[in-house]
């Protein structure tokens, strides 16, 4: 068994490598799609952040209004609050999918797609945490990879998806990513902490090509750790 963390910042194509991994045979989750669920009514996240930010991040709907939401975490300095709600949630999350998958194929390479794996890290011993598995990713994950790219490119590969044809909306986008990206830890700070490293800076050749590489590596490596072991 291999535990994964694929990693990027916004933008830079890590969701490319994680589609490229799961052709190539890799197990893989994505953490936002973990949390966009615990986020729906009904659920604890969700009644954990309606308790926190109150009935103004609630739609008429009754599900969360993700853009007042983000308005206020990011614009609002409440980002670290946002996410001690969602992230324990969502890793305990990650643990419970990883014993599925290790329950099914002892030698299984469990990938999870998240943006934010030493960002986790980082808030969590902000907040204090010393021995928990936020505050030490190596406790939960095996190998991690990140996925690099300039943060021009990352800016306008964001804005690009959100508005692909309306100017003004792109640059609101633009404008966004630039935020989001400085909330987040820069790719050489990463790149310094990782296993492997895919720069995704060229064409779509070189990324399938670099992703391939690294697949074949971890692949031998689940080879060799084929009985499960402890997630915790």
């Amino acid at each position: 068994m291999l535990r994964v963390g694929l990693t990027g910042g916004l933008g830079s194509g890590k969701s490319t490598v994680a589609a490229y991994l799961r052709e190539l045979g890799g197990k893989v989750v994505e953490a936002d799609a973990l949390g966009r669920a615990m986020m729906e009514p009904g659920q604890a996240v969700y009644a954990g952040i309606v308790r926190a930010f109150g009935p103004e991040v609630v739609a008429a709907d009754g599900r969360l209004n993700r853009a007042r939401l983000a308005q206020l975490a990011f614009e609002g300095g409440r980002l670290q609050e946002l996410n001690s709600i969602v992230h324990p949630a969502v890793i305990e999350a990650q643990r419970l999918w990883m014993e599925e998958v290790f329950a099914r194929d002892p030698a299984a390479v469990a990938i999870v797609e998240t943006a934010l794996i030493f960002e986790v890290m980082r808030d969590a011993r902000a907040r204090g945490e010393k021995e928990s598995v936020l505050a030490d990713w190596r406790r939960r994950i095996d190998r991690i990879i990140v996925v690099t790219a300039p943060d021009e490119v990352k800016i306008a590969r964001y804005a690009a998806r959100i508005a692909p044809s309306d100017p003004v909306a792109r640059e609101a986008a633009k404008a966004d990513a630039s935020v989001r990206l400085a909330h987040q830890i820069p790719d050489a700070e990463k790149a310094a902490q990782a296993d492997y490293v895919i720069d995704n800076s060229g064409d779509p050749a070189s990324l399938r090509a670099q992703t391939a590489a690294v697949w074949e590596r971890l692949k031998a490596e689940s080879d060799k750790n084929p009985h499960l072991m402890s997630l915790e």
